[in-house]
């Protein structure tokens, strides 16, 4: 039989699944590319695209690091109210 954990016990922190953390990346690479690569087309430019997969790979990695940080990595201050 499969033993139930207490709800006291449930932990709501983060959870490490690297599928969303995969998803994440992926996205913000495709996403922001995509947009990059529609401004060259409008302007005329080739570098956009370039500005537009860096961008996306960097708020990829920075909401992948926000979504799964320790809950102990919190600001102090914002625990206080």
């Amino acid at each position: 039989m499969a033993q139930e954990i207490p709800p006291a016990e449930h932990d709501d922190g983060p959870r490490g699944d690297p599928w969303l953390a995969f998803g994440y990346l992926v996205s913000g690479v495709l996403v922001y590319g995509l947009i990059g690569w529609l401004f060259d087309r409008w302007l005329g430019t080739s570098f956009l695209v370039v500005v537009g997969i860096l961008l996306g790979a960097a708020l990829g990695l920075f909401q992948t690091w926000a979504r799964f940080r320790a809950p102990g990595d919190r600001d102090p201050d914002q625990t206080k109210t």
